[in-house]
């Protein structure tokens, strides 16, 4: 359904109190013309146009305009795909983001994700997760709001279900993902972003990520955790109901083992993907060397019905540009008279 409404330009402070003033001002000629008309040379007609220019002019800041629903959107060229690493181990706290306070890894990751919907606000993101398998959570879509609830809600996986972590368990999902978004939109900017500690514990050797280049404009890889380390709770958490810390454990030594991030390998995966590693910690976040996004735009259709303001001025302008030139033209006679 169509409307109208105002939607000040600059802003509602600034717009409405311009109309005031405007509003005033319009009010203060018409009060100094009725004191004023015995000794002054003002008519009655200048009144009016004065007024009206005053009037007009309070009426643009509010900048009048139209509603309508629509479901299409203007959004730019831009996918962004990201893969999350949920193995038990990013349940470690032994993360930092941007400051000093530990957190755990996956705590990082999310505040990572949310850094990254910021920075492309305009941009499709189409999010999984991965541990002992990969799942495609969150389809492409334009709707950065969708992203950041999906990543409010991530947990990591129960260490019942976990067989060992093998940082190629996203591959073939990251694959046809990649794939079905470049035949989609042949002229987007593709990027990739890989968040994970880089621990490999699983005994297969891992695959290459290099199979994606073709599909990638740029890619990401952001590491969580530290070098030093730290134990990995067994129920996810390291708050036990009972106040006892359960840690898991080292079936080699009996003792509870100790996840480390591994620079080395997350390095390694941004060099299969011609992309760049950036570790998580107090002084880098994941804004730090952002891919460029796209400069074009496209339209596409969302499931959720939006409404589109769209200003209505230039009526009103084209009615101030005739007064100011009836004012100017009869300032010019005037002048005339007077010489």
């Amino acid at each position: 359904m169509n409307g109208w409404t105002l939607s000040p330009a600059l802003g509602w402070p600034a717009g409405v109190a311009l109309a005031v003033i405007m509003t005033a001002c319009a009010i203060a000629e018409i009060v100094i013309h009725i004191r004023q008309r015995s000794a002054s040379d003002e008519t009655a007609a200048s009144c009016v146009r004065r007024t009206l220019i005053c009037l007009l002019t309070a009426v643009a800041v509010l900048t009048p305009s139209t509603v309508a629903e629509t479901t299409s959107k203007a959004v730019n060229a831009t996918d962004i795909v990201i893969a999350i690493d949920t193995t038990s181990s990013m349940a470690v706290k032994d993360a930092t983001y941007g400051d000093a306070t530990t957190i755990s890894r996956l705590d990082a990751a999310k505040d990572a994700i949310h850094d990254l919907t910021k920075a492309y606000p305009a941009a499709s993101f189409s999010a999984m997760s991965f541990g002992a398998s990969a799942s495609l959570d969150v389809p492409l879509t334009p709707d950065t709001l969708a992203i950041d609830n999906w990543a409010d809600t991530l947990s990591v996986e129960p260490t019942t279900t976990s067989s060992g972590s093998s940082l190629d368990t996203p591959l073939d999902k990251l694959l046809l993902t990649l794939k079905d978004i470049r035949q989609r939109h042949q002229n987007d900017t593709i990027v990739l972003f890989l968040i994970s500690d880089g621990e490999q514990t699983s005994t297969t050797t891992r695959r290459t990520y290099s199979s994606l280049r073709r599909y990638l404009d740029d890619a990401l890889v952001l590491g969580a955790g530290s070098t030093t380390g730290g134990q990995i709770p067994a129920d996810g958490s390291d708050d036990s109901p009972d106040g006892q810390e359960t840690w898991v454990t080292d079936p080699t030594t009996g003792q509870p083992g100790i996840s480390k991030l591994s620079p080395d390998t997350l390095s390694t995966i941004a060099d299969e993907l011609s992309g760049t590693a950036v570790m998580l910690d107090a002084t880098h976040t994941a804004t730090d060397s952002l891919p460029k996004a796209s400069k074009t735009w496209r339209t596409t259709s969302t499931a959720k019905t939006r409404q589109r303001t769209t200003p209505v001025v230039w009526p009103i302008a084209i009615a101030i540009a005739a007064l100011l030139a009836w004012e100017f033209g009869a300032w010019v006679g005037m002048s005339r008279r007077l010489l």
